[in-house]
């Protein structure tokens, strides 16, 4: 079948990517991410919805009102001089922005975190804001899309809207981190999940330890 698992690009291509962050917790592992990701030379569509700048004002103990003063707060924690990815903000409630369309072209969609709402819509096929949209249109133009829930427990709605976005091609990747790279910090284990996003994503972001055999050690 088709899909959006096959390989992306080389690791040395840009990447143009969708990045939605949905309302759950675990702020974390989008920080972590963005921190890596303005590093790298690509193109990324921003999209945040009001819930998600609440929780993290909550989960960072910080004043931010909007998405650009979450980017500007990332950029400023992290000291982040050099930046080398295009961020575009697009509007959470604008359907008709340009990424709404699969006319235009991008290599994946992520939605991190990505609240348990966002993942039963997506299975339904609504698209009631533009990360609900993008995702839609992502598996429809077989395109990568990578969901990141942050749930515990799970339960029978909540497994049957992930088993079947998988089988509609999208990559469900739960914020549950390992700990064999022996983790000393929250941000080791933000990093381990940023991490794994990039290796589906094509990229070798080198933001934890690889798994060694007893021989490779």
């Amino acid at each position: 079948m088709t899909n959006g698992r096959q390989l992306l690009k080389n690791s040395n291509d840009e990447l143009k990517l969708v990045l939605g962050v949905a309302g759950a917790s675990g702020s974390i592992y989008l920080a972590r991410f963005v921190k890596k990701l303005l590093s790298l030379k690509g193109e990324t569509h921003f999209v945040v919805s009001p819930a998600s700048i609440r929780i993290f004002r909550e989960e960072f103990n910080c004043k931010i009102s909007n998405p650009k003063e979450l980017l500007d707060y990332l950029i400023d924690i992290y000291k982040i001089e050099t930046i080398q990815n295009k961020f575009h903000l697009k509007n959470f409630n604008d359907i008709g922005s340009d990424i709404a369309s699969g006319s235009n072209i991008w290599d994946a969609t992520l939605v991190l975190p990505c609240s348990m709402k966002t993942i039963a819509s997506i299975n339904a096929g609504l698209t009631e804001n533009l990360i609900e949209r993008c995702a839609d249109v992502t598996l429809k133009e077989r395109r990568r899309l990578i969901l990141v829930p942050r749930e515990t427990p799970f339960n029978q709605i909540h497994l049957r809207n992930m088993l079947e976005l998988d089988r509609a091609g999208g990559i469900i990747l739960p914020a549950s981190p390992g700990f064999y790279q022996m983790p000393k910090t929250i941000d080791d284990l933000g990093d381990f999940i940023a991490g794994r996003i990039f290796n589906l994503l094509g990229i070798d972001a080198a933001l934890f330890p690889k798994w060694l055999d007893d021989q490779s050690q």
